[in-house]
């Protein structure tokens, strides 16, 4: 486990001096309030989609990852789709309204901003963490000024269950936090409402993509989620970071400053789980200046660019991929290789070299249409233990930027 009274960040992004003053004293409060002793591992990840959009989402997430469909369930509002990887991994729960019109925060959110206007109800949501006491989590960090959801204050009553408890959507990252102290598998205990049977034609749809994943043989080098990625305001970085450290047993890892596309990368980490993908990295990017700043300099500046296109949301989804080869190939150009064949479209090569030495390998794909996701995949090879080089971020960055523009009047371009 780290101890956070001498671990020393990585990284060159220069922190404010109220970072630094408030960062141990979170930490302090958090282990005197009681959530480092009742907050765990991280449970699940929830994503939102559209009205008709669940099935060809879990048919995409089961040819480009490990994802398959445990169990679907109905509630008032939504159907809820449970999906597993790994089972020491999190689970991965889809949330489809009920009806075309349906409306919530989260339509609120997407509805204000031009490029996710087109999707109002598709968003990632956030985590759910595991639990002793979801009323422990409450009495511990209501104090603290962290608001959490009552059923008077949800249209959605999976929201707010006897044993799950979200927060509400983040002022500075637009994402929820959940906390669980039930088995996040007993769908019936979380309070998910009755069970629900998908149609022949919907589940044979989930079935062929399945299949098409086996018959490319890229299950077994496609592992769970690696790390997620919100894109916030240049103002918001570091209120972000200590609002989520604030609220889960994590610890601020590092940042580092990718000067060439204007912008900062902040990771935060689990200290207690053996494995990352047992609890995968929540990762927080920004410019170094606001866009009104930075008009004075002319920088590039795709990740603010995509916060005032998108809105605060999360932006990528990454699985990690093992280290190895097929052949001579890189096991990460093999599957990019074999998920082109099967039709999943990426913003370009995969950034990064493999050779001697420890280092990673990256590639971002489309995202999504039915979650506007990101999924990237990355490789670490011989023990490399960060999360990214300088070089492949800023790759990666330009690339998402090119196809993330808004050119209506050149007010987003």
């Amino acid at each position: 486990m780290i101890d956070l009274s001498t671990y020393q960040p990585k990284g060159d992004k220069e922190n404010s001096a109220f970072f630094w003053e408030y960062l141990p004293k979170i930490y302090q409060r958090r282990a005197d309030s009681g959530i480092d002793d009742v907050v765990g591992d991280m449970a699940a990840v929830v994503v939102q989609v559209e009205h008709g959009d669940a099935v060809p989402y879990i048919a995409e997430l089961a040819v480009m990852g490990p994802y398959r469909l445990t169990e679907a369930r109905l509630t008032e509002t939504h159907k809820v789709f449970s999906l597993t990887s790994s089972p020491d991994y999190p689970r991965l729960l889809v949330l489809e309204p009920l009806s075309a019109t349906y409306e919530d925060k989260l339509t609120e959110w997407n509805s204000l901003y031009p490029l996710s206007a087109r999707k109002p109800n598709a968003r990632y949501v956030g985590e759910v963490y595991q639990a002793t006491s979801i009323d422990a989590v409450r009495r511990a960090l209501e104090p603290q000024s962290i608001r959490f959801v009552y059923p008077r204050d949800t249209i959605a009553p999976l929201y707010a269950t006897d044993h799950l408890l979200f927060t509400f959507l983040s002022d500075h990252t637009y994402n929820r936090v959940g906390y669980v102290d039930v088995d996040i598998d007993d769908l019936d205990a979380v309070g998910f409402g009755e069970r629900l049977t998908l149609t022949p034609a919907e589940q044979a749809t989930i079935d062929a993509a399945a299949a098409l994943q086996d018959g490319h043989d890229i299950a077994d080098k496609v592992l769970g989620l690696d790390h997620m990625a919100t894109r916030v305001l240049a103002g918001d970085r570091e209120d972000a970071i200590l609002e989520y450290l604030t609220m889960v047993p994590y610890y601020f890892w590092g940042a580092y400053n990718i000067s060439e596309m204007n912008s900062s990368t902040n990771v935060t980490r689990t200290r207690t789980a053996d494995d990352d993908k047992k609890s995968p990295a929540r990762v927080f990017t920004a410019n170094n200046t606001p866009a009104f700043v930075n008009s004075f300099e002319g920088l590039p500046m795709p990740t603010e660019d995509f916060v005032r296109n998108f809105g605060r949301r999360m932006h990528h989804m990454a699985y990690a991929v093992v280290d190895g080869h097929v052949v001579d190939e890189k096991n990460v150009d093999y599957v990019v290789r074999q998920l082109s064949e099967m039709g999943t479209p990426f913003l370009a090569d995969v950034v990064g070299e493999c050779k001697d030495e420890p280092n990673l390998k990256q590639i971002f794909s489309k995202s999504s249409p039915y979650s506007m996701l990101i999924t990237e995949y990355v490789e670490r090879c011989h023990g490399y233990e960060g999360f990214f080089t300088r070089d492949n971020v800023a790759a990666l960055t330009q690339a998402a930027g090119e196809d993330e523009r808004y050119d209506h009047g050149h007010v987003f371009d």
